[in-house]
């Protein structure tokens, strides 16, 4: 029963983490030099950036569940 609630202990922990962290970091990050392509080029790396973290964010989730909710009534 305690499982549960650390498991959504982490996934909390784990994405005001994140967030924190993707508006702090990424939120200043630009790129010039492209004329008007500046803000496209931008948002675009910032999204892709985005897309690696949530994947990460899923996988790791996704192993801790695996790990903390396994069967634990072996043969």
């Amino acid at each position: 029963m305690i499982g549960i609630f650390v498991f959504l202990s982490v996934m909390w922990a784990l994405m005001l983490l994140g967030g924190a962290a993707t508006v702090m970091v990424l939120g200043i990050v630009s790129i010039s030099g492209y004329g008007s392509l500046d803000f496209g080029l931008t948002s675009a790396a910032k999204a892709a950036v985005v897309v690696l973290l949530i994947s990460v964010w899923v996988f790791s989730l996704s192993r801790i569940k695996n790990w903390m909710f396994q069967n634990k009534t072996g043969p």
